[in-house]
């Protein structure tokens, strides 16, 4: 499955790149509506064995519940995930949890990830310069906001989910937002992490003009390709989603931009503001000087 790790890049102003563990947390949990006073309690049943019974908590009246769980062998794949990663691309690993409320499920990440690093990482990431680095989530999101990047930051499902979201946002755009689902098995899904832009979708719909921002899209396309070139040592596959790659950004760096980029831009005379489908001709036309 392509559920170890999501790897979210800032394509303009700053060099992030979000590790995020696409298994578990809220995305597979456990909710429950409790209708009135009484007692909650989790069985767990091991195999061959007993029951054991926790208590959860007695509910003085109504109330909700949420339960998360995880697989220790899908957060060390994760963490494998992560350690090869940084030390391909020679950059700082951070990761952040709240361990300090969080003393078992957390904790637990935690200590994965620092018993991987220092039994098969450590000798490589000193050699390479590159540091492993754990803090608590709310001191990395301060730290964060006084870098400009330029390190992996390892975090968990939810976590990953909203943190890559402030940073595209922070950079710009979450259309500028970039994102590839690697499995320990080797497997890759490159994808558009953004979602949907429902308000032009329904414009569109009605023959209305928009100006959607296709850049996500177009990087996850040039991702596959540029990694199916690399499967199947087909050098021209990866140098032409290089050449997509590049015609994009200098389309948005000549000035022609759609409006979401617009806004953010310096104000200069050479900015166009283009229609979604305008905004793809003109890549288009850049990409045909460069074959």
């Amino acid at each position: 499955m392509f559920n170890e790790l999501k790897l979210t890049v800032g394509l303009m102003q700053t060099d992030f790149t979000i590790g995020r563990h696409a298994y578990g947390d809220v995305y597979s949990n456990f909710e429950m509506n409790i209708p009135g006073a009484g007692k909650l309690e989790v069985v767990f049943t091991p195999e061959g064995g007993r029951p054991q019974t926790t208590l959860v908590q007695n509910f003085p009246s109504a109330g909700i519940v949420q339960i998360n769980h995880n697989l220790e062998q899908s957060i060390l794949s994760f963490a494998r995930a992560c350690f090869t990663y940084a030390l391909a691309e020679k950059i700082d690993l951070w990761f952040s949890t709240k361990d300090t409320i969080s003393k078992i499920y957390d904790a637990g990440f935690r200590d994965i990830f620092d018993r991987e690093f220092q039994q098969h990482w450590k000798d490589k990431f000193d050699k390479a310069g590159i540091e492993y680095f754990f803090t608590l989530i709310d001191d990395a999101v301060a730290r964060v906001m006084k870098t400009e990047g330029g390190m992996l930051w390892a975090l968990k499902n939810y976590d990953g989910d909203v943190l890559s979201d402030m940073i595209a946002s922070a950079s710009g755009s979450l259309a500028m937002m970039t994102s590839v689902l690697v499995s320990p098995n080797g497997w890759y899904e490159y994808e558009a992490a953004h979602g949907t832009v429902q308000k032009h979708y329904y414009k569109h719909l009605k023959g209305e003009e928009t100006s959607s921002n296709s850049m996500a899209l177009i990087f996850a396309w040039t991702g596959g390709l540029r990694k199916r070139g690399e499967l199947d040592n087909t050098p021209d596959v990866v140098d032409f989603a290089g050449k997509v790659e590049a015609a994009a950004l200098e389309t948005v760096e000549s000035g022609v931009m759609t409006g979401d980029l617009l806004l953010l831009a310096e104000k200069k005379a050479s900015n166009r503001k283009v229609n979604t489908e305008g905004f793809i001709d003109a890549i288009a036309e850049t990409l045909k000087k460069k074959m």
